[in-house]
Parts: C-alpha cells; sequence; structure tokens
C-alpha cells in the first residue's frame, strides 16, 4: 500500500492502536495530522517529529474539528480511534454518564466524519471504529451507555457509507473485541491474553481500508477480534 503524498488524519493517533496506526501509515510514506488533547500525549509520541501534531483539541468541540481539518490540505483519509469506555449497570448511570459515552464516542466521530467529508477534494476514505457490543449488543450488560454509543457510531458507518459512496467517499469500521494494549492487560491479569488482536494486527486492516488499494469495500463492519 502506498499513500505517497496523501494526507491522513488519525485522532487518537497517541493512543496504544492510535500508535500502531500511524507507525503504519508513516512505513507506507502517508502524510499524517495527529490531534493531542493532553501536553503528556504529546511528549510521549514517539512519531511527533515526522507528522503534524495538533493541540490541545478537543474532538467534540466544533470549533477544534473545525481547526484540525482545515490544515489536512489535499486530505485523502480520515482515521478516527478517539473515544472512550466505561463500566456502568443501567442504575448506576445518570445522565452524566450517558451524555460521556455519547459524546465522547459519537458526537466525536459525527464531527470528524463531517469535517473530514467537507475537506476531500474528490474521493476519500473513512475508517471509525466500533466495538463488538455495539454490534451484538447482548454482550453489553453492565456497560450499556458504551453499548449504545458505539452502536451509534456503527449507524453512522453505514449510513454515511451510502449518502458518499456517490462522491468516492467510501466509509467503513472496524469492530475489536479487547485490544492487547498494556492498560487492558493491567485491568484483566488473568485472561488469555495470546487470544486478543494485536495493535499492530488491528492497524494492517484500518490501513488497507484507508488506502488507494480499497476500491470497492464501503458500509463494512470489519471484526477485528483475533480469538476472542
Amino acid at each position: 500500500m502506498d499513500f505517497q503524498n496523501r494526507m491522513v488524519v488519525v485522532t487518537g493517533g497517541t493512543g496504544a492502536l492510535g500508535r500502531a496506526v500511524v507507525g503504519a501509515l508513516l512505513a507506507a510514506n502517508a502524510q499524517c495530522r495527529v490531534p493531542y488533547l493532553k501536553e503528556a500525549e504529546a511528549a510521549t509520541f514517539p512519531y511527533k517529529e515526522r507528522v503534524q501534531i495538533i493541540g490541545p483539541c478537543e474532538l467534540t468541540s466544533e470549533a477544534d474539528v473545525q481547526r484540525l481539518y482545515a490544515g489536512a490540505s489535499d486530505l485523502w483519509a480520515s482515521i478516527h480511534i478517539a473515544g472512550g469506555f466505561a463500566m456502568g449497570k443501567l442504575a448506576d448511570t445518570g445522565k452524566e454518564g450517558l451524555m460521556e459515552m455519547l459524546n465522547t464516542n459519537l458526537v466525536s466521530c459525527h464531527l470528524c466524519c463531517r469535517a473530514a467529508a467537507r475537506a476531500f477534494r474528490g474521493a476519500g476514505r473513512i475508517v471509525n471504529v466500533g466495538a463488538r457490543p455495539g454490534l451484538e449488543p447482548r454482550q453489553g450488560a453492565g456497560m450499556s451507555a458504551y453499548a449504545a454509543s458505539k452502536a451509534a457510531v456503527i449507524a453512522l458507518t453505514q449510513s454515511l457509507a451510502a449518502e458518499l459512496a456517490p462522491q468516492d467517499i467510501l466509509v467503513n469500521a472496524i469492530v475489536p473485541s479487547i485490544i492487547d494494549t498494556p492498560a487492558n492487560r493491567a485491568s484483566m491479569p488473568k485472561a488469555d491474553h495470546a487470544a486478543w488482536p494485536k495493535p499492530e494486527q488491528i492497524a494492517a486492516t484500518i490501513t488497507f481500508l484507508a488506502s488507494p488499494e480499497n476500491q470497492v469495500t464501503t458500509g463494512a463492519l470489519v471484526p477485528v477480534s483475533g480469538r476472542t
């Protein structure tokens, strides 16, 4: 896959999965624009000298999102990894908790999809990140707000795929299970970590969906769940 002279925005690019995606894109000659929210994220980002790093950038702010995409000249692809997770039974989740999940996952994704679609000059690629509880809601017991927010991301992906196809803007989503990250290992020390998909493995799928080589796949919900 060759991204030579192609600009790609990667939200959540400073996180574990995001770093793997940015690394894969740079290896494919892409130019990357990566937002961050906290200075500590930028300070420890291993590719900060090789990308356009923009921040602080709050992805639920229309103004911040517009600023992020305003500098993305000749935008080819937009990959939306930024999001959040929170457990919470229905009885323990009020409006604040629900809105946090909707804002973090759905609103940020919607605003970035909108900004990307406006920034493309012809063909483009959008890749969102769903989650298995969003695709299979019965697996969302004890995390209904999170599951609902990711289900909304999935619905957004498929509706935009139909809306933007005439413009040759292909919109897809990956659907991970539990990703093998240090944070997930720490929170689930007794799990079978070897069965979890690795960030680099998921990054390969994301990179293809965002690439010029993807000519026909749109509206897909691609499982990246390893052996889980």
